[in-house]
């Protein structure tokens, strides 16, 4: 039940602190804490009427129960590593007419489809095979670095155009049956956006939901203040780069400092290349990416990480995203940023 980890460098900044710590006992607040998708999960509710007439435990386990329900649906949809899955049965599927899934699945499958036209595939969810060539999948192979002939006949056998969605009745097709797709990279913003509409449909209005550094905000806490997250430095500092104020909002990031090996001395990131086939090796240290949506934004944050500092950033003007940019340059750590997060940090 496990996703590929991405790196994460967000920390949810509690009600009177700016620690990464267990947060202060707050009565009108209720905090969640559980594992799922391979990483962790956290939910701050403000609770409702509905809550407050409860006894404490037992609206904290009714909470839980429900939220695990909806996320171990999520992974039992989603997840490459749980064999009986819907996508690890599609991807076992080895015919090219409709595989029948969820809506939630059709759901994820069309949002990936969109960022990969919009990014000129540099977002992918078939580069699963690739993932695994390097060593960094499922498959739980040494992590090494594979022949030229390994890659192109990899290569040859992914490819987003190659899949298609239909929602009515919800089914995917691929056109070739060798197609792998892998929804790590964008699952658990799917997960967080699935949490925070339970949530919504509960009529609570004051929350924050994460799961593995991805996060989505409704109302305020408690103090009547915004939900505050930091954004850490790559070095592993526990210094915060910025400190964002998420009103209504989603926000995701992505990088490669935590997951990658090193052969003669060159380091391979975990961040494939659909178009090469290989590890990155540009200087983007990690990007974050604000959206309404934490499924769009988990997708646009990997899309971006894989175009780097350049190439991502023009992507991120070009679709007008909130988008937050650490580049390594020369021993150093410098900060970018488009016009629309800079709108969002002077609102603050």
């Amino acid at each position: 039940m496990v996703f590929m980890r991405k790196f994460i460098i967000l920390c949810v900044l509690g009600l009177l602190f700016i620690n990464c710590g267990e947060p202060k006992v707050v009565s009108e607040l209720m905090e969640l804490r559980g594992n799922t998708m391979g990483t962790t999960y956290m939910v701050k509710i403000v609770k409702n009427d509905h809550l407050k007439s409860m006894e404490p435990a037992k609206a904290a386990r009714t909470m839980t129960n429900e939220i695990e329900t909806l996320l171990k649906e999520v992974n039992k949809q989603m997840s490459t590593w749980i064999e009986d899955s819907e996508i690890s049965s599609f991807n076992r599927f080895s015919e090219t007419g409709w595989f029948y899934v969820s809506a939630d699945t059709v759901l994820v499958v069309e949002e990936a489809l969109e960022v990969s036209r919009l990014s000129g595939g540099a977002f992918d969810i078939t580069v699963g095979p690739l993932i695994n060539l390097w060593g960094f999948g499922p498959e739980k192979k040494e992590k090494q670095i594979p022949e030229e002939e390994q890659i192109k006949e990899v290569m040859a056998r992914i490819g987003y155009k190659k899949l298609s969605v239909r929602k009515t009745p919800p089914a995917l097709k691929k056109s070739d049956p060798l197609i792998y797709c892998s929804l790590a990279a964008i699952a658990k913003g799917f997960g967080v956006d699935k949490v925070a509409g339970h949530l919504d449909s509960k009529g609570i209005s004051n929350y924050l939901v994460e799961i593995g550094g991805e996060v989505k905000a409704r109302g305020k806490r408690p103090d009547n203040g915004h939900w505050r997250i930091g954004i850490a430095s790559p070095d592993g500092s526990s210094s915060y780069r910025k400190v964002v104020l998420l009103k209504d909002t989603a926000m995701a990031t992505s990088g490669d400092y935590h997951n990658y090996f090193e052969k003669d001395g060159v380091r391979y990131s975990h961040t494939i290349d659909p178009t090469t086939g290989r590890p990155i090796t540009h200087k983007l240290a990690s990007v974050s990416v604000i959206d309404a949506s934490c499924m769009k934004a988990d997708a646009f944050a990997t899309a971006i990480d894989v175009l780097g500092p350049e190439k991502g950033y023009a992507l991120a003007l070009k679709e007008n995203l909130p988008v937050f940019l650490i580049v390594h340059e020369k021993g150093n750590f410098i900060e970018k940023m488009t016009p629309r997060f800079r709108e969002i940090l002077e609102e603050e």
